[in-house]
């Protein structure tokens, strides 16, 4: 059963594009649905773990919004943190699920019970499930409605919002 999904920030949460402002704020762009699904699946008492090579102050406000407390920004080794994450949580890579979009993602994805990238990933990225929708484009939001139908869960994930 997966209990904890690894999220990658830049090409899954948004669409890899990084907006400057002429100020020199940096700007990305999230979708709602991705959003909704993540607290969805936080309230059905899962976990969620934003696990990132970037640092920008807009992921921890994005992360605050949503109520992820497991934020790892400037990451270099995913898999690394990945395994401190589980050990805190008491939770085995066959209890996770990631979904990431380039070669920094790669050993993290090989490790997890399901692995996930959305459709506009690279095509050298091997994993169990390629998403239809984009990142940054719903492809989170797929991923974990993927993941909560083959759980079962699909009725007491909607039940919370009917």
């Amino acid at each position: 059963m997966i209990e904890i999904i690894f999220l990658d920030v830049d090409g899954c949460l948004t669409d890899g594009k990084i907006v400057y402002s002429p100020n020199g704020d940096e700007l990305k762009f999230f979708d709602v649905k991705d959003g909704y699904a993540i607290e969805s699946w936080l309230k059905l008492g899962k976990k969620v773990a934003i696990i990132t090579g970037r640092s920008s102050p807009i992921v921890e406000k994005r992360a605050q919004d949503l109520k992820i407390t497991h934020v790892y920004q400037g990451i270099s080794d995913k898999l690394e943190t990945a395994k401190q994450i589980l050990k805190f949580e008491g939770l085995e890579f066959e209890n996770a699920a990631a979904i990431g979009d380039d070669y920094n993602d790669y050993k993290l994805l090989k490790s997890v019970g399901w692995s996930f990238k959305p459709k506009n990933a690279i095509k050298e990225l091997e994993v169990r499930t390629r998403l239809n929708y984009k990142g940054g484009n719903g492809a989170v939001r797929e991923m974990i409605e993927i993941l909560i139908r083959s759980e079962g869960l699909m009725q007491e994930w909607a039940k919370r919002w009917l």
